[in-house]
């Protein structure tokens, strides 16, 4: 299979290292000539003269293109195979509108943790994907991490589940960081402590296949440390700021 990316920012750059070392050619085209040989000497790959030269020589085109520069580097070109989109907001039935209605179209939302291989990443297909290319494309998602095919109704709630959410737990681990400093341990050390703490939570509960409040209640003892501090969150609406969170990013992405 030859895989060819147009556009290849640190997303598709992601991908790339995570597949290039499958049975599987790839070869790019960046914004321009320049910027294409440059990044494909980084990643070990092919690159294309131009947008319509990669196109030509594929079987699967992924577009790794900016949402608002979408009609205008798909302006004029000519598609003759599968594409796939990792654009937000762009539809399936946008993206059908730009290139070509009789091929299959799979649109994809992966996020950054596909840098060390684990992004969690929505799939859906149009009508034209055969269950061949559904196999194929689910395959080289699980490559960089972990899919899950979901209707294309969900894609904008997924983002911000999944694709935004990593800055907000980032924000928090940075958050809890600080308080640790402000209580006299070293920002290194601290960062290290809420790390650690944060992976082997998340851990704790796929393995145990606990729910949340479970493991909460398991933690809390009456009149204890833990619970004094969950009470300032609500106090604080940390419950609400959360969602509220997902929400906004729910409405931008719809806007998109």
């Amino acid at each position: 299979m030859k895989i060819g990316f147009i556009g290849v920012g640190k997303m598709a750059s992601a991908i790339i290292n995570a597949i290039k070392e499958t049975d599987t050619s790839i070869i790019i085209s960046g914004s321009s000539l320049e910027r294409s040989i440059e990044i494909a000497k980084k990643l070990g790959v092919d690159y294309a003269k131009s947008h319509q030269e990669l196109i030509d020589q594929v079987d699967l085109v992924v577009l790794g293109v900016k949402p608002q520069k979408f009609p205008s580097v798909l302006n004029g070109l000519i598609f003759k195979q599968a594409i796939m989109s990792m654009a937000a907001g762009i539809t399936l039935e946008k993206l059908q509108q730009l290139t070509d209605d009789k091929l299959p179209l799979i649109r994809i939302m992966p996020n950054m943790n596909a840098i060390i291989r684990e992004s969690t990443t929505a799939i859906t297909f149009n009508e034209k994907a055969s269950d061949k290319w559904k196999g194929y494309c689910l395959q080289l998602t699980n490559q960089f991490g972990k899919t899950y095919e979901i209707e294309e109704k969900d894609f904008d709630t997924f983002t911000a589940l999944a694709g935004s959410s990593p800055a907000f737990i980032y924000q928090f681990i940075e958050a809890m960081a600080k308080a640790g400093v402000n209580n006299g341990i070293s920002k290194d050390k601290a960062l290290e402590i809420v790390e650690q703490t944060v992976m082997a939570s998340a851990l704790n509960l796929q393995e145990t296949n606990s729910n949340p409040n479970d493991l909460i209640d398991a933690i809390c003892s009456p009149g204890g440390t833990t619970i004094a501090g969950l009470m300032d969150l609500e106090k604080n609406h940390f419950t609400h700021t959360i969602s509220s969170a997902i929400d906004q990013t729910i409405t931008k992405a719809k806007r998109l």
